[in-house]
């Protein structure tokens, strides 16, 4: 009798993510372990991720089972080279793979189906034959990588986040595929939240999670004092606010620490905090977290009067979907496009696991509209402040976003710079 496999209904990507890293971190450290890596939705960013693959390199697949038992500490549904359970609500897949073969292994696992089906296609198109072990000609084994096998069907590498059955093929083809956005570009993080507001740590944790991560700068944003948020910066705590950073900036000379803050736009398009206050802060993000019943051309003209000002210099998760459960704006997205591209205004791709936002489709339409973007973490807690930045980079990739595209992966100087000729023009 052959034991069903786990099943579980598909979980967001941030979730997913959450419940994948402790195991992940697990295999890395277990005798026998060459790699460990996610597979499927996962490693590609899907929004909603079906079922955690994980692929472990082992020559001693039995030691791996052992500890994913241990681990998992839930009853194990299926055993072969597969470890299937599930934890959390989530369906995990941990796959022990040889060294020869655990690198076509991955590709398999990664997906998608129709980038699989085109690559075999295009494969057999050359007499060659793909599969889970690896590529063959004629029997003969003649790649076992990733690595490996696109250079041996004249492709670059296809990144996995684009493995969509698109037009990545195509463009693989004509030795197009571009150098995504990676985690090595990002300079710095600019948007997050400390206790001022509804953050749960310190300025100070916040920048030690900064430097750990070796950014050269981050910003800390929090909400302005109409914010919907739990707790709000007021205005007569903006100059408390600024005193405590002048205190770390001096703690921690290795890391810029901006004064910035998450301002709310208005219904009527204003901005929550007055002249006056924005001009103290180093950096402003702009948020439309409040409908306020209104239509979509009325959000728009929201957003348009808000990047207009010359203090803002981003705005920040642009359809406010609160992922999966609320739908974002629906907007004129190209209007809104021109608008960022026209007033020097940055648009966020968003790796807060509630937001993911701009997703990859319109992060896609953005960047080829010309317009600068920014990949934040939007983080709450000093331990999210990686993850949260990997989601987004995840979603940026989809995307097909180039470092080019992304204002921090720009030295301080060049943000600087972007945020002061807006400043400048006005």
């Amino acid at each position: 009798m052959t034991t069903p496999p786990a099943s579980a209904p598909p979980i967001p990507l941030g979730r997913a993510a959450a419940i994948a890293e402790p195991f992940l971190t697990g295999l890395r450290t277990t005798a026998g372990v060459y790699w460990a890596s996610p597979a499927g939705g996962l490693r590609r960013g899907a929004e909603l991720v079906d079922r955690i693959e994980i692929v472990a390199c082992t020559d001693d697949p039995e030691r791996v089972r052992r500890q994913v038992f241990e681990m998992a500490g839930v009853t194990v549904t299926a055993v072969s080279d597969r470890v299937e359970f599930v934890r959390d609500g989530a369906a995990i897949c941990v796959t022990c793979a040889t060294p020869e073969g655990a690198g076509a292994t991955l590709l398999e696992l990664t997906g998608s189906t129709w980038h699989l089906d085109a690559l075999r296609a295009h494969a057999a198109d050359r007499g060659l034959v793909l599969s889970r072990d690896g590529l063959f000609d004629d029997g003969r084994r003649v790649a076992s990588t990733e690595e490996e096998i696109y250079p041996a069907l004249g492709l670059p590498f296809i990144p996995a986040e684009i493995r969509d059955g698109g037009e990545e093929l195509a463009r693989g083809r004509l030795n197009r595929i571009p150098a995504l956005v990676s985690r090595d570009d990002i300079r710095g993080d600019l948007h997050m939240h400390t206790r001022w507001s509804d953050g749960r740590d310190s300025v100070e944790d916040m920048v030690q999670a900064g430097v750990a991560l070796g950014y050269d700068y981050l910003a800390i944003t929090d909400h302005s004092h109409s914010s919907a948020a739990v707790r709000n910066l007021e205005i007569d705590a903006v100059a408390k606010q600024a005193d405590e950073i002048a205190r770390v900036r001096q703690r921690y000379p290795q890391i810029a620490i901006l004064h910035g803050c998450e301002v709310d736009i208005l219904p009527d398009g204003s901005l929550d905090f007055p002249d006056a206050v924005l001009q103290q802060f180093d950096i402003v993000l702009a948020s439309l977290h409040d409908r306020a019943g209104q239509s979509a051309d009325e959000l728009l003209d929201r957003y348009e009067r808000a990047m207009r000002h010359p203090r803002v210099s981003i705005v920040t998760h642009p359809t406010n979907r609160v992922f999966p459960t609320r739908p974002g704006y629906e907007l004129d997205f190209e209007r809104l496009f021109e608008l960022a591209v026209e007033t020097g205004t940055s648009l966020e791709i968003d790796g807060a696991p509630s937001h993911l936002d701009l997703d990859s489709v319109l992060a896609l339409r953005a960047q080829l509209a010309g317009v600068t973007l920014t990949i934040d973490s939007d983080c709450h807690r000093s331990e999210m402040l990686g993850l949260q930045m990997d989601l987004g980079i995840r979603l940026a990739r989809g995307g097909w976003v180039e470092p080019r595209h992304v204002l921090n992966t720009r030295p301080l100087s060049g943000v600087l710079a972007w945020i002061n000729a807006k400043r400048d023009s006005a």
